[in-house]
């Protein structure tokens, strides 16, 4: 059984005991169901895990995942997870300026085109109805407020709507739906693992603790982040066609959010914060509900949500975690 500290939150960083559900699983063999949740940057680690579970004999036989955990579900369901790492571990802090295809004019700050264009690269699209694991990924209706699960059609339009981060990605439409991030709904999709038929459930929460580690940051003294320039002159590039007063005011918002430690906060640290803040509350209510068999919670320490350049630490995590997790995984599942 878990530690349990004066507030109540586990001090481990794998949790399980009191999300088990019937004690030791009975045989045939379970299927093993994954919730992927959202993160932004801190969502490589599910890379990580998945590839260590399947090293480990583990392998999900289901996948549902929210925003990033989406994403990186979708590329193990439909069998490209290596490319996806390779390509995430190759990421640059210039490449992350490069797809920033800034539009203040469509409900957020970024298009969010160039990324999944960039994605579609590596296999093409797919139906999600064909994919070799059964998926799902989960948004939420801007219109109604309540969770859609996506689990037909486009691989790529599911993906999309998906991660569009309120105040940062638009909104996607959708069958004539605007959807929005699946974590203002179910940040990490239990329930849509058992839905799909899971028997034994492992929820990953790339949240865990983020915001000590953003307050912490934001007390330290900052140093130069590109002492070449490289990072102004890209900015000034993607921005030639816009004012010189958005452009200011751009560029005053967006390196807070490339850099975990900025100070002072900029718009997109608040942002940031306050949607870890919204959806860690969402996702105590809902495992309270729909608790999984085992919660794997990194420690990343300070990370921003858009760092998408700090995979291999965040995939290394992943990895970490699943290797403490393993005793308990051998005693449930053989």
């Amino acid at each position: 059984m878990a530690f349990r500290g004066k507030a109540g939150y586990m001090k481990t960083q794998v949790r399980y005991g009191a999300c088990q559900r019937g004690g030791i699983m009975p045989d045939p063999k379970p299927k093993i169901g994954i919730a992927l949740g959202s993160g932004g940057a801190r969502g490589w680690i599910h890379v990580g895990v998945l590839q260590a579970l399947k090293d480990e004999g583990f392998e999900p036989d289901i996948v549902a995942g929210c925003s990033m955990g989406a994403l990186v579900g979708a590329a193990f369901a439909a069998g490209w997870l290596d490319e996806l790492e390779e390509w995430a571990v190759s990421i640059t802090r210039r490449d992350i300026v490069r797809l920033l295809d800034i539009n203040l004019l469509n409900g957020g700050l970024i298009d969010g085109s160039r990324v999944i264009d960039v994605l579609r690269g590596f296999k093409g699209d797919a139906l999600i109805q064909e994919l070799e694991k059964p998926y799902m990924a989960i948004a939420s209706n801007l219109t109604t407020g309540r969770e859609v699960w996506l689990r037909d059609g486009s691989v790529f339009d599911a993906v999309r709507a998906s991660v569009s981060i309120p105040g940062f990605l638009r909104p996607y439409n959708l069958n004539g739906q605007w959807l929005v991030d699946g974590g203002l709904t179910n940040p990490v999709p239990v329930s849509a693992c058992r839905a799909l038929g899971a028997d034994f459930i492992i929820a990953v929460n790339p949240d865990a603790n983020i915001l000590k580690y953003i307050h912490e940051g934001n007390n330290k003294k900052t140093k130069p982040d590109h002492p070449d320039g490289s990072y102004s002159a890209l900015m000034d590039r993607m921005l030639e066609t816009v004012p010189p007063a958005v452009k200011e005011r751009i560029r005053a918002m967006t390196p807070g959010f490339l850099n975990a430690d900025a100070k002072p906060l900029s718009y997109m640290a608040v942002l940031s914060s306050s949607i870890d803040i919204m959806t860690g509350q969402i996702m105590r209510s809902r495992l309270a509900g729909e608790p999984p068999h085992i919660i794997l919670d990194p420690q990343l320490g300070p990370f921003g949500t858009i760092e998408f350049n700090r995979a291999a630490e965040a995939i290394a995590e992943g990895r970490r975690i699943v290797q403490e997790a393993l005793p308990f995984l051998h005693r449930q599942l053989g």
